[in-house]
């Protein structure tokens, strides 16, 4: 740590010390903290552009507000780096994503600065808006709550059930509105389109501000009074501007749009919004990756850039040298292209991710049939199925992880209908130093139960090509289909487009001294392990679909009358060692079987091999659980 190139910066440990700064020194504390993220996510790679662009808000909600006391509550946690280091772990940052080292996210089992999770977006208003009615009915009268919302989180559904709720509760909530104009991708939809035209006069917000305050010291501005002036203003300013304000017509009142990288403007508003009753918003401009060029000039690419130079801002990819496979994701959005040229029924939706998940292949190419909804995976999935019901065939590309918030819509909207959506869950199993907010662990053991699904995951790339084309060919119904994140293991992937009958697997080895049953990637391993010769004799299945379930295979594997052992990347309990274990009961098979997957317990965070070898479902766990009942047996 450098205390001279951080004069100021290395005499902060905890807010406590930044609030003995005069307001002078804000600015150099900004320009000192933004570099050191850069500096440290140049070699440690991490989400770089979001927090960048909230360094003056996050130095100012520290400066003003009594933290921890006061609680803010950090939407879409990428944004949150500067606050990790103005709160205690600016020593540890350097372990920041690695194995037992910080947390990706905010989490209150880290710090209790942390005050709520916040790994998926949106949630913020809803959860802080809980906070605000418990200090009133706690008699925590003192304590103030902020909600700082931003990077298109305020698309989401559940951001305006929190706003409506807000509007009808009592409580002093602040809402902070970092508008970036960005999620991962440029922001879409009608909020954001709005927020780009909304303005109000500052002068105005000054004086009504101060016509407020003085209106409540004499005691003429009851609640009921408040709303009605509110109703009123905002009736007077849209006549004037042509302009309506959603906000103050769900009675919270706003502030802005100010700019959120003025230090001492940012201090100035939220000292006068800091002891206002009632709910407020106040509305910020700001700009992804701020303060560093490359960041700022490309914001998608610098969202989470990987390790830098922080001086050139080249990117160090490692690609260079001998052919790598490709991308999954790259693979999806090449067939999906390809298919769509060859169907054009075949439409893609995705929930915020179109470069992320690859979609933006096809994006580009046939941009009247792709769909952004936002950061919106519910509505992603029933807007599928209303295309589906009138005779497009949407492949709707979710992470595994946020599909979660997509359940009901899953099964309300789309399987009870038998509807022809594929939904793609990318990211599916582990995903490395996002952590357990981000590993997509549960899918096949939430959907399994659910009725007219079929639930697949390929083992390779080739698999994925075949399993996109089947699933949109006639009579398939609703087709899931989850596939890791990052690189496969074919340089080679392209191959042709051909049906695989739904339900059925594939032996990869023949052997009757044990059996694996594996389904996706996690067969690659299995085959790593399969090439030592004292596991000759090892049958191994690559299962495709743990819904339908391949019988014939179980069936053959039954017969044997051998150990069988599963493996798959998601939870243990109720996925395919589940599934095994119910179809061999149901059919009056008793083999030993060992079910390996992920633990009852959220996985931490670390490298995917590092995950796998702690969970047991690399090459190294298989390797110890095959010769475990192999001994057994013998």
């Amino acid at each position: 740590m450098n205390s001279e190139k951080f004069r100021l910066l290395s005499q902060i440990k905890f807010p406590q010390d930044l609030r003995r700064l005069k307001e002078d020194d804000l600015p150099e504390v900004c320009r000192e903290l933004r570099e050191d993220i850069v500096e440290e996510l140049s070699v440690n790679p991490g989400h770089l552009a979001s927090s960048l662009g909230v360094v003056e808000l996050t130095v100012a909600l520290h400066y003003v507000f009594n933290t921890p006391e006061d609680r803010i509550v950090w939407d879409v946690g990428h944004q949150a780096y500067g606050h990790k280091i103005l709160t205690g772990r600016r020593d540890a940052f350097c372990t920041n994503r690695k194995l037992h080292g910080l947390r990706p996210f905010p989490s209150p089992q880290e710090s209790e600065y942390d005050t709520f999770t916040c790994g998926h977006a949106s949630n913020s208003i809803s959860a802080a808006l809980g906070m605000a009615v418990a200090a009133k009915l706690t008699h925590q009268d003192k304590r103030r709550v902020v909600a700082v919302i931003g990077d298109g989180a305020m698309s989401g559904g559940l951001a305006f059930e929190g706003l409506n709720n807000v509007s009808s509760s009592p409580n002093d909530l602040l809402i902070i509105l970092n508008d970036n104009d960005m999620s991962i991708d440029r922001a879409v939809g009608g909020m954001e389109k709005y927020l780009l035209q909304l303005d109000t006069n500052e002068t105005y917000n000054r004086l009504r501000f101060k016509a407020s305050k003085w209106l409540s010291r004499k005691g003429y501005l009851s609640d009921n009074r408040k709303k009605g002036i509110i109703r009123m203003t905002n009736a007077f300013k849209s006549a004037l501007s042509h302009q309506q304000n959603i906000f103050e017509g769900m009675n919270i009142r706003y502030f802005g749009p100010f700019d959120g990288h003025d230090i001492k403007e940012v201090v100035r508003i939220l000292r006068q919004l800091k002891d206002m009753t009632g709910p407020k918003l106040l509305h910020l401009h700001t700009v992804k990756g701020k303060g560093y060029k490359p960041a700022e000039e490309s914001a998608t690419i610098w969202h989470a850039p990987g390790r830098f130079d922080a001086e050139t801002g080249k990117r160090l990819t490692g690609d260079a040298g001998t052919p790598r496979p490709p991308k999954f994701q790259d693979v999806f959005g090449n067939t999906l292209l390809e298919l769509a040229r060859q169907n054009d029924r075949i439409v893609g939706v995705t929930p915020a991710m179109p470069t992320g998940c690859s979609m933006n292949i096809m994006m580009k190419a046939l941009p009247e049939r792709t769909f952004d909804v936002g950061i919106a995976e519910g509505h992603a999935v029933t807007f599928s199925a209303g295309m589906a019901k009138d005779g497009l065939i949407p492949f709707c590309n979710i992470y595994s992880a946020f599909a979660q918030r997509a359940y009901d819509n899953i099964i309300h909207d789309t399987a009870i209908q038998g509807l022809p959506v594929i939904i793609c869950l990318d990211r599916a199993g582990l995903v490395g130093e996002d952590g357990p907010t981000h590993h997509g662990a549960f899918d096949m053991a939430a959907l399994r139960p659910v009725p007219h699904l079929t639930i697949a995951s390929p083992m390779d790339e080739h698999e994925l090509r075949r399993l996109m084309y089947t699933a949109q060919l006639p009579g398939k119904g609703t087709f899931v289909i989850r596939y890791p994140r990052g690189r496969g293991s074919l340089i080679d992937w392209q191959c042709p487009l051909e049906e695989i009958t739904v339900g059925t697997g594939r032996c990869l080895h023949e052997g009757n001294r044990a059996a694996i049953l594996s389904i996706g990637p996690t067969g690659t391993d299995v085959e790593q392990v399969l090439q030592d010769e004292a596991f000759r004799d090892v049958a191994h299945y690559d299962m495709r679909f743990v819904k339908p379930l391949d019988g014939n295979i179980l069936e053959e594997v039954a017969r044997k009358r051998c150990p069988v052992l599963t493996v798959e990347d998601g939870v243990r309990n109720g996925g395919l060692g589940s599934a095994v274990l119910e179809w061999m009961d149901d059919h009056g098979y008793t083999p030993r079987i060992v079910r390996l997957g992920l633990p009852d317990e959220f996985v931490e965070h670390g490298t995917v091999d590092e995950l796998k070898e702690i969970t047991g479902i690399g090459a190294a766990g298989i390797r110890k659980a095959l010769q475990q009942v192999l001994n057994e047996k013998s």
